[in-house]
């Protein structure tokens, strides 16, 4: 029995076939032949259909689409949009204990002795939300979404640059109330990105920054990780209060909505648009 080569389950894959078209066998090589033929040409017309939609009708990225939704109700839940410096510095990355002896260190994108690429939105959340909180005297409900950048591993599940929205309350739960606050986040959530409730669930894990976190999983894919406060680190930062916050990962989360085997198809790139291949 023969099956697909290397080269054409690899070009299968790339334009998003099923998963079982590259479990196929076939009697003779002229066969498989035949039918890979078929598969590409249907699979690249419906890439072209895709990318002729996005430019007519959407005209907007499915990352681009999802965070707006998401942003949209945050704004709606009173919280305000903040924009901060994608380079920070070795003590701010220190001051979430990433030192030298962290694993997460050596996945940082270095600029020079002093100052990197942020791998995570918190330290700079830290500061603003703290500062906001000294100014007012109240609450603070504060979100951002931009670029992080890890020297990941190049498998189908990370990028080296990707698109986090973390969002983050001080001082507006009551103590022993912040578990509770981070489940109804996570669920109002995946309403409005209408995800249903058969598709995500809450997950418990262990990190290496604050000991536990709360994930939310959809499709078995991690897209969201929350945590709560007081917590050991917020001494560093200043912070006093209790906090709630939540993560999301924008192009693992489209990935898990799509179905998609890989996240490179939707990560900043010139090779696909919207998840749809360009070289067809």
């Amino acid at each position: 029995m023969e099956k697909l080569t290397i080269t054409q389950q690899k070009r299968i894959t790339e334009l998003n076939g099923d998963i079982m078209l590259l479990k196929k066998e076939f009697e003779t090589k002229e066969e498989r032949d035949k039918f890979f033929r078929e598969a590409e040409k249907e699979l690249v017309q419906k890439s072209r259909n895709n990318l002729k939609q996005l430019l007519n009708e959407k005209h907007v990225p499915t990352t681009v689409s999802s965070g707006r939704i998401l942003e949209e109700w945050l704004t709606s839940e009173g919280f305000t949009k903040v924009i901060t410096p994608t380079m920070i510095s070795r003590e701010m990355l220190a001051g979430m204990t990433i030192d030298q002896e962290h694993k997460l260190f050596d996945q940082v994108f270095w600029l020079d002795q002093k100052k990197c690429l942020r791998p995570m939105l918190a330290p700079n959340l830290y500061v603003v939300m703290r500062e906001l909180r000294r100014i007012t005297n109240e609450a603070v409900k504060i979100y951002e979404i931009g670029s992080c950048f890890r020297k990941e591993s190049q498998g189908a599940q990370h990028l080296n640059e990707f698109t986090m929205l973390n969002c983050v309350e001080l001082a507006e739960i009551e103590e022993g109330g912040q578990l509770e606050e981070l489940k109804r986040l996570a669920k109002k959530s995946m309403e409005v990105l209408e995800i249903p409730k058969s598709r995500y669930e809450l997950v418990i894990e262990k990190s290496t920054v604050y000991g536990h976190t709360m994930d939310i999983e959809v499709n078995g894919l991690e897209v969201a990780s929350g945590s709560y406060g007081p917590h050991a680190l917020d001494a560093n930062w200043g912070i006093f209060d209790t906090w709630v916050g939540f993560g999301f990962g924008i192009e693992r989360l489209i990935m898990a909505m799509s179905g998609s085997r890989t996240i490179k198809r939707f990560g900043k790139s010139i090779i696909f648009l919207d998840g749809e291949p360009l070289n067809i």
